[in-house]
């Protein structure tokens, strides 16, 4: 991995003067994404918050090749630019590495780009997907999508008489991509940040498709103070809400360390979109809540520990 004197070292190939909420993570995930490549980096990115915010005409933050893509297609396109690349470079006419990387907000991955995304990974594209989960969507009114957490508060799945917050559970896109049998997934947060940048080297350093998912909260959407940004995916992965690891060529690795593993409920209570959750008669949902993240997490600690004794 590249030291923190070596990345400030780097050229701003994501700058400031975006239109970005304040306590936004996306820039984050953003500007280590692109300090961690090494070669020329072409993005392509589904429209969203990410694109909103940063490509207003007649100004950009993206000082790299950058191509909006529709709400659905960034995998797609990005795949299409390998092709390219691929073609020109069999053919002689380019003989340079580039770094390919698409990023999506959760909607746009896990919902209206999924497809899209399963069939680049299937075919088998060198390129990185990145999705910026912040668990709706957070740019057109925060409505609920399909990473959106049990129990939420959204304005599709509103927490009232009727029901009390989104009825589903959440997808685990991170599972889904690596049953996919692609050479590297990953999970890490915008709040980790040397666990995210190692990931990212890793995977711009395989041969074909990688898939990183990392969490990065919405001070709005979720509804904490700006400040907390960092501390708040920290602590996500603190309770285990959302482990960080991945699975290089079909290992499964735990990378950041839950040394003492706290109670999700001191990690909902500090957002307002889980503040019904804390009302009398609510404290079934919690329990609720509570069984499902130790239920995923004694199953990741099985894989792990599965892969362990495998690679041995």
């Amino acid at each position: 991995m590249a030291t923190l004197k070596e990345m400030a070292s780097k050229e701003e190939l994501f700058t400031g003067g975006h239109r970005a909420c304040a306590g936004c993570a996306f820039p984050i995930a953003a500007k280590l994404a692109l300090k961690a490549a090494n070669n020329p980096v072409v993005v392509a990115c589904a429209t969203g918050c990410m694109e909103v915010a940063t490509t207003i005409y007649p100004y950009t933050a993206w000082k790299s090749s950058f191509i909006h893509s529709a709400f659905e297609n960034a995998a797609a396109t990005i795949s299409g630019v390998e092709a390219a690349w691929q073609a020109l470079t069999r053919k002689g006419k380019l003989d340079q590495k580039f770094d390919l990387i698409a990023f999506g907000g959760d909607g746009g991955t896990y919902d209206i780009g999924f497809q899209a995304l399963s069939g680049a990974m299937e075919r088998g594209h060198n390129i990185l997907y990145i999705c910026y989960d912040n668990g709706a969507y957070m740019n057109t009114g925060v409505q609920r999508s399909s990473a959106t957490p049990f129990g939420t508060h959204t304005t599709t799945s509103p927490a009232g008489r009727v029901q009390q917050g989104k009825r589903q559970l959440r997808k685990d896109l991170t599972q889904i991509i690596a049953a996919h049998g692609v050479p590297y997934v990953a999970q890490t947060t915008t709040g980790h940040w040397s666990d995210y940048v190692k990931k990212v080297e890793k995977a711009l350093a395989v041969d074909g498709p990688a898939f990183i998912n990392v969490l990065a909260p919405c001070r709005l959407g979720w509804g904490y103070p700006p400040e907390d940004t960092v501390k708040i995916a920290q602590e996500a992965v603190q309770c285990c809400f959302w482990p960080a690891y991945e699975v290089e060529n079909g290992v499964w690795r735990i990378t950041v360390k839950v040394r003492e593993k706290t109670p999700v409920a001191d990690w909902l209570k500090k957002q307002a979109r889980f503040r019904h959750l804390f009302r009398p008669g609510n404290e079934g949902l919690l329990e609720e809540i509570q069984a499902e993240v130790d239920r995923k997490w004694a199953e990741l600690l099985k894989r792990t520990e599965e892969s362990a004794e495998l690679s041995a």
